[in-house]
């Protein structure tokens, strides 16, 4: 009977390890991007192949804003909206943002904007994305992939029936530079008078899954919409990590109007980092499936979004929603006022789990654990969490210190050896920790300890993040009763009762561990480390109940750590730099026009063999060139013959105790670099005397003044004829500038080196950056 008993338990195990295994797999494969469809899907729906011809004609050239390049985009997309029956129009403005670092950058735009007429229209929902590229970028992806998203999205949409509301295509200018044609678009265009849902699409990599990251307050509608789509893939946790961060895309001037006059969802895909912003950010990089991703879930969201009652949904919802994906390519949600109900159940379901445990007896008499025991267990359960940081801090200084490289990268180009190794990591330290103190204080008391921890980190999370609260919470939750019924049940009844409660941490937190890798790179790997380690604490029970003591238990730690070694092997081996995957690099050229000075500068972490050669220190070089680091690598330069910015008064006007100056600020006679565009001009300044600079004005936009008052203000891509900029100070004080030009293209510069094959060009606003300062009294 014995015998028959061993083989059933074995078998349930087998079950219960196959079922999470095989959910794990289902809960990951749910966030995969679908594949791409060809050429010959029906009209209307969206294709891949289709789209990608839009991607090839964008990428073909380098095309920031300002440059010929950018203009023959936009004038290919124009036609392409013609080609597609509708009636685009050119419209130039003055956009401006204010948000980094205190700066005000303006530029002039040309935004391409077309309407999709409505059959019974309310506010309208707008397609958003952008078309110029970063600076020494194809834009292949960034945004290739969006433009082609819309693009195929109007075709389709062609194709079937008239929707009710007006969809307006906003295919905008200068989002690289200053996100300032999405600006001039929600600042001055008519269309977004009465605002309207904005959807905008973007890519900051060449693959993975469009993942619907940001979302205006008050969410619940457009996420209930959003849920509807074929492959919808989100985290509420995204969300709160995203208005955290500093980053930004077309999409924050629609959520920063002042007059909160839009709602919407900001969608992109992010792996492949390492060509973001790089000359690698090809067409031929592009996985069409992520395309796909995009496309399918934008064509479908428009249908629903433009037959619906829009401006119901262009008013925030009541609240903010809790969503996370769910295998079948579902989206589960539930309202924000769950979240604390859901994190303090959890917090009750493990008190009562520890109360349970305390008091039940072995057949022995002896209690499976006492209150010090239980105490010492959720003192324990720190451990795993700690452990992951410091095994993924720890893996990429290993990474950093065998490829200095990788230290100007989140990601490695080929980055999945070195996550399956972080994997290996976080599991060699959870069963580590598991192992090793279950003789002292007993499975019971770590399983306790470990959902403790889960349980506590979903209060937490309520408090701070509440869209995350429900990755510690719910697994929490579900491990607790899930413990408390097993505790009541025979050996077979146990293993199944643990294993469909650690099923639900292995649903919430699975896909979240994916998405997390890409999201925030190896370099910052503590941040899926930590998920994967919450993974592993969710597991402890089910560990506690299948995993034999003695050898099994040392050969399973064995195993992981062999699966870090192993993979940490492969990602070294497949990963390398060389002409397809280039190490990166930013180097760039400074001179002072004023003194005759020039420094070759980088804004590399520690400079390879490459620049080193240009570059002996660091350097306080910000005071001379404001676009630079405080510490920059600088070594002398030879000087080149640059033309350095200008300024004309146009008019000087003192009235009772103002100043009113008015200035043409121009770029200079002749080329800064050979990029072909003038990048930008900086201005900064102040006036001299008592008193300070009182207003500023540029382009016809009110620029920000600092309580001391600073200038410190950017215009981008100017012409030969520059700018207008008007300044109010007190009468009788005198008005010092420091201008900065800035150009691109290091080639044609005395003592330049022609980069080796495997050395790229750094995908940053500062690679291949040249720079001409002058300071003028006024």
């Amino acid at each position: 009977m014995r015998a028959v008993t061993t083989t059933r338990t074995r078998a349930t195990t087998l079950a219960c390890l196959l079922f999470l295994l095989l959910l794990g797999a289902a809960s990951v494969w749910t966030v995969l991007p679908p594949a791409p469809r060809g050429a010959d899907t029906p009209a209307d729906e969206f294709s891949a192949t289709r789209a990608f011809e839009v991607v090839e004609a964008v990428g073909t050239d380098v095309h920031p804003h300002g440059t010929p390049a950018n203009d023959a985009v936009r004038e290919l997309l124009v036609q392409r909206l013609v080609d597609l029956g509708l009636d685009p129009e050119v419209v130039d403005g003055v956009g401006m943002d204010d948000g980094l670092g205190g700066q005000s950058r303006v530029a002039a735009t040309r935004n391409v904007v077309a309407t999709l007429p409505g059959t019974d229209p309310s506010v309208p929902l707008f397609l958003v994305a952008h078309y110029d590229s970063a600076e020494v970028s194809y834009g292949g992806n960034d945004d290739g992939a969006g433009l082609a998203t819309i693009l195929e999205t109007v075709r389709a949409l062609g194709d079937g029936p008239a929707l009710r509301n007006d969809v307006v295509v906003v295919l905008t200018d200068a989002e690289e530079a200053c996100l300032c044609g999405a600006e001039a678009f929600v600042h001055a265009d008519p269309r977004a008078a009465d605002g309207g849902v904005a959807l905008n699409f973007e890519a900051r990599g060449t693959a993975g899954p469009a993942i619907m990251f940001e979302t205006s307050d008050g969410n619940a509608g457009l996420v209930d919409a959003y849920a509807d789509v074929p492959y919808p893939v989100g985290s509420s946790l995204a969300v709160e990590v995203y208005r955290i961060l500093p980053n930004d895309t077309d999409f924050s001037p629609f959520l920063d109007d002042a007059d909160g006059r839009f709602t919407g969802l900001n969608t992109a895909y992010i792996d492949g980092s390492a060509a973001y912003h790089s000359p690698q950010d090809t067409p031929e990089r592009m996985s069409l499936a992520s395309l796909q991703h995009h496309g399918s879930n934008a064509l479908a969201l428009t249908r629903t979004l433009g037959d619906a009652d829009l401006a119901a949904l262009a008013t925030p919802s009541g609240g903010d929603a809790t969503y996370f994906p769910l295998p079948g390519r579902l989206l589960a949600a539930y309202p924000g006022w769950l979240v604390w109900p859901l994190a303090l159940a959890g917090v009750l379901a493990v008190a009562a789990l520890a109360v349970v445990v305390g008091r039940r007896r072995r057949d022995d008499g002896e209690r499976l654990a006492g209150p010090g025991r239980l105490a010492l267990g959720l003192a324990a359960g720190i451990l795993p969490i700690v452990g992951a940081v410091l095994g993924a801090m720890g893996l990429w200084a290993l990474l950093v210190a065998v490829r200095p490289g990788y230290a100007e990268l989140i990601d490695p180009w080929q980055p999945w050896g070195f996550r399956v190794a972080l994997l290996g990591i976080v599991a060699l330290v959870v069963t580590g920790w598991f192992v090793g103190l279950r003789r002292w204080l007993g499975s019971p008391a770590l399983a306790v300890g470990a959902l403790g921890w889960l349980a506590l980190l979903g209060v937490v999370l309520a408090a701070v993040t509440p869209g995350g609260s429900y990755l510690a919470a719910l697994p929490a939750l579900a491990g607790a009763v899930a413990g408390i019924v097993a505790l009541g049940r025979g050996a077979t009844g146990r293993r199944v009762a643990v294993t469909l409660g650690a099923a639900v941490g292995v649903v919430v937190l699975a896909p979240v561990v994916l998405l997390f890798f890409p999201a925030l790179g190896l370099a910052t790997g503590a941040a899926p480390a930590v998920v994967a380690a919450l993974l592993g604490l969710a597991l402890v029970p089910v560990l506690a109940v299948v995993l034999p003591t003695g050898r099994p238990g040392r050969w399973t730690v064995a195993a992981c750590g062999a699966v870090a070694v192993g993979a940490l092997a492969v990602g070294f081996v497949v990963d390398s730099f060389d002409a397809e995957t280039p190490r990166p690099t930013a180097l760039g050229y400074a001179l002072d026009a004023d003194t005759g000075d020039a420094w070759w500068v980088s804004d590399e972490v520690t400079p390879g063999d490459w620049t080193a050669q240009y570059v002996d220190g660091t350097a306080p070089l910000s005071v001379r060139f404001p676009p630079l680091h405080d510490e920059v690598w600088a070594g002398p330069a030879r000087v080149a013959d640059l033309p350095a910015p200008t300024v004309e008064v146009v008019d000087d006007v003192t009235t009772g105790d103002e100043r009113s100056l008015t200035l043409r600020v121009r770029p200079g006679d002749g080329e800064i670099g050979t990029a072909g565009a003038l990048r930008y001009v900086d201005v900064s300044g102040a006036a001299t005397d008592a008193g300070v600079v009182r207003a500023a004005e540029v382009a016809g936009r009110d620029v920000p003044v600092d309580a001391g008052g600073h200038l410190d203000t950017r215009f981008y891509a100017p012409d030969a004829d520059g700018f207008e900029m008007t300044l109010t100070v007190a009468a009788g004080q005198d008005v010092v500038l420091r201008l900065v030009a800035a150009g691109g293209g290091l080639e044609t510069l005395p003592g330049f080196v022609e980069r080796p094959a495997d050395v790229g060009v750094a995908g940053s606003h500062t690679a291949e950056l040249v720079l001409v300062g002058t300071t003028v009294t006024l």
